[in-house]
């Protein structure tokens, strides 16, 4: 992946005209058979099972979830989020009961802010590494959208065998090979990708792998998503236990229209 960040308004923007610039209205049109032309048969296979026909080439979407996150350890979160694929997300939530804050990425440019008691600051970051990690998990993400993982929005998809279809996802500043594999009726099981970070605390980031499993896949507005699963830093290498970070449950989910 090329990745470059540049210099914008959009970082002294407030979090509520980010969340208006990302809520993007749908494409012209709505899904058909003629989207799923000439891909290979995992990607139709995956397409055909998320979205129905008939749906809104929607570009976006707002969820609520909630689950736990570990810092280092365990710890409740509830949250809410605009994610608009190509443009970018923004993720709010309060963790623990005392720390608040966001992560965000807008046209390529990441960045954090996390609060105690909203006076202290514990976390905060934006630059080029955070900006492409964000892109990074943008990219993973973009199964919340599934109409934008069509190739009317620029996605290439590529194919190992009928179970593993590859999306060459679009973030700003370039794409990202997201692998997924898919259960017997095409729904994504469990997804993996190469992630700008640094997991392992050396105060160095590069890529690593990067994904999880996805679970409870329901029936909403048009597209069938997963709703529950856990993701995190080394997924399918021996390191995994320790690497996973998050586990969600989507609460409230609708497209964009």
């Amino acid at each position: 992946m090329e990745f470059h960040t540049r210099q914008s308004v959009h970082m002294s923007m407030s979090l509520r005209d980010i969340e208006t610039r990302l809520a993007v209205s749908p494409r012209p049109g709505i899904f058909s058979e003629r989207d799923l032309e000439g891909l290979p048969e995992a990607a139709r296979r995956m397409l055909s099972a998320a979205i129905d026909l008939g749906t809104p080439l929607a570009a976006a979407a707002r969820l609520r979830m909630r689950g736990s996150i570990k810092l280092n350890r365990w710890l409740p979160f509830r949250a809410r989020q605009v994610i608009a694929p190509g443009v970018g997300f923004v993720w709010r939530a309060r963790v623990g009961g005392m720390i608040t804050g966001h992560d965000r990425c807008v046209y390529g440019e990441g960045a954090m802010q996390w609060k105690l008691a909203s006076l202290l600051t514990v976390a905060s970051g934006s630059g080029p590494d955070v900006s492409r990690s964000a892109a990074g998990r943008e990219a993973g993400e973009a199964l919340w959208v599934p109409t934008a993982l069509l190739p009317s929005n620029g996605v290439e998809w590529l194919a190992t065998d009928v179970a593993h279809p590859i999306g060459r996802v679009r973030v700003a500043g370039g794409t990202i090979d997201v692998h997924y594999e898919l259960n017997t009726i095409g729904e994504v099981q469990s997804l993996q990708l190469p992630r700008w970070g640094d997991p392992d605390n050396t105060g160095s980031f590069s890529l690593h792998t990067f994904g999880g499993t996805m679970a409870d896949h329901q029936s909403i507005g048009g597209v069938t998503i997963p709703t529950r699963g856990a993701v995190g830093w080394h997924f399918g290498e021996k390191e995994w236990p320790s690497g996973e970070f998050f586990r969600f449950h989507i609460t409230d989910f609708h497209l964009v229209h």
